[in-house]
């Protein structure tokens, strides 16, 4: 700036008298003050304003930058308790106490849970207990709006449901339509909302982020427990899964299913899907349909839109290519089928609901057993004691024939239900073969270990307590 004045004044001043040598001489002198000026103040601005910032590298010995080998045994039990929680339940009738955890093999994790107690849908003062689990795939944004949003819908839904006449009883059946409505209403607003964005003015960086719920999926696991009836209503879309213990006279535990698996390899699945897409061979083919494990799902737009708004979609918006041999969408529903069960206070009783990632591993009756072990041992106020068998050195080449559970690994450990499950599902006393689960980092770790995520709620288990 100080330099294009004083050569703006130079000119002017250069040709204005006939005295023009005299002031030629003055004004280049003043011109020269004027530059020395501008470089000295630059240099003294550089040379009081600049630092080094330049960050230092560490130059520690080598020996300590390379990781340790192994966890210790203590350091697998801090990392399978890192997402525990565990509440005494004193103020909802016939409920003594549930645990849960939640463990990640995808980064981020995709599962996603609720639980608590909440008012009764009928306003009569009144709670009622709630635990849900939505196992998201394909991301984790379907899964994280079911948490946020399928428990508000299906209270919406349960409050309007009232019955005809003064002496009419609220039926299950009514209780179970208003829960499968909550849930077909949801999804239905995920695609159609995302449809309705896609013809809209939005720039891109708004409309990506609302299409992605419907990019990604989720399985939802959701169960409501009302004290006052004894009655358990679990609602299942997917392939988490739902499990009711009960104790028998003789002490053993009867594994109850509360939710039947809904996949490509369920018969009656298969035969829906079949029924409702004549004519066209191979949609449910190895355990899949059309490439996907679940035959219901919220979300999946791949599975449900129609093809041109797939094809729209993918060319404009990044979305997810078409899948191969789709002719007739949609293929997949998020319609849940709900079971409704007594809950019996003249025995004692468990619910346990988990994703997938257990259910890999252990069958109903293993889980089931496995808890109830977990019950006389703190019935007893013991722990497992006994020293770990001796396993021959374990590596992955052996995996596939060994990642079941099996009983003689069995361990009793932890004061959580719901860790003790996911322990004894990753090889229980057999340390090395946890240790390897989890020491594979994301995203190979899901050859060993999906997202795990459970819970565990006791009905009038003294024992649990």
């Amino acid at each position: 700036m100080r330099w294009s004045s004083t050569f703006r004044m130079t000119n002017r001043l250069g040709y204005s008298t006939a005295n023009s040598q005299s002031k030629h001489t003055a004004i280049k002198t003043a011109t020269y003050i004027a530059s020395a000026t501008l470089v000295t103040g630059t240099g003294f601005w550089w040379s009081t304003t600049v630092r080094d910032n330049v960050p230092l590298l560490d130059n520690r010995p080598a020996e300590h930058m390379i990781p340790k080998s192994g966890f210790s045994k203590d350091e697998v039990t801090e990392m399978l308790l890192q997402g525990a929680y565990s509440f005494l339940v004193k103020k909802i009738p016939g409920v003594n106490r549930y645990d849960g955890v939640q463990l990640a093999s995808n980064s981020p994790c995709e599962d996603r849970f609720i639980h608590g107690q909440v008012p009764s849908p009928w306003n009569d003062g009144k709670s009622w207990m709630v635990w849900a689990i939505f196992d998201g795939h394909a991301g984790w944004q379907t899964a994280d709006l079911l948490e946020k949003q399928l428990l508000s819908h299906v209270q919406q839904s349960m409050s309007q449901v009232k019955p005809v006449t003064e002496r009419e009883v609220m039926s299950e059946h009514m209780i179970q339509r208003a829960i499968t409505k909550a849930f077909v209403d949801l999804d239905s607003s995920i695609m159609d909302s995302a449809q309705q964005i896609i013809q809209t003015d939005l720039p891109l960086t708004e409309k990506i982020p609302k299409l992605v719920p419907a990019y990604a999926g989720s399985c939802a696991l959701l169960s409501l427990y009302d004290p006052v009836a004894g009655k358990l209503h679990v609602a299942c879309t997917g392939d988490s899964r739902a499990v009711l213990g009960q104790k028998n006279a003789n002490g053993t535990w009867e594994a109850v299913p509360l939710s039947v698996d809904q996949t490509g390899s369920n018969e009656d699945e298969i035969a829906r899907i079949n029924q409702e897409h004549p004519g066209e061979e191979g949609i449910a083919k190895d355990g899949r349909i059309l490439g996907i494990m679940v035959s219901r799902a919220f979300g999946d737009g791949r599975w449900k839109w129609p093809l041109e708004l797939q094809k729209e979609c993918e060319q404009k918006y990044c979305g997810p290519a078409l899948r191969p041999g789709a002719k007739t969408p949609p293929y997949l529903t998020a319609e849940p089928v709900v079971t409704t069960t007594t809950v019996s206070s003249d025995r004692s009783s468990f619910l346990i609901l988990a994703s997938d990632g257990l259910w890999d591993n252990l069958t109903n009756q293993q889980a089931v057993d496995l808890v109830g072990k977990w019950l006389d041992f703190k019935s007893c106020g013991t722990v497992d004691e006994k020293p770990s068998p001796t396993y021959a050195p374990f590596d992955f080449s052996q995996f596939k024939m060994d990642d079941k559970f099996e009983e003689k690994r069995t361990t009793v450990q932890d004061d959580n239900a719901a860790v003790h499950l996911m322990r004894n599902s990753l090889g229980g006393n057999h340390h090395e073969m946890i240790a390897g689960r989890l020491a594979v980092p994301a995203p190979r770790s899901r050859d060993v270990r999906d997202d795990i995520t459970v819970q565990v709620a006791f009905f009038d288990c003294p024992e649990a307590v």
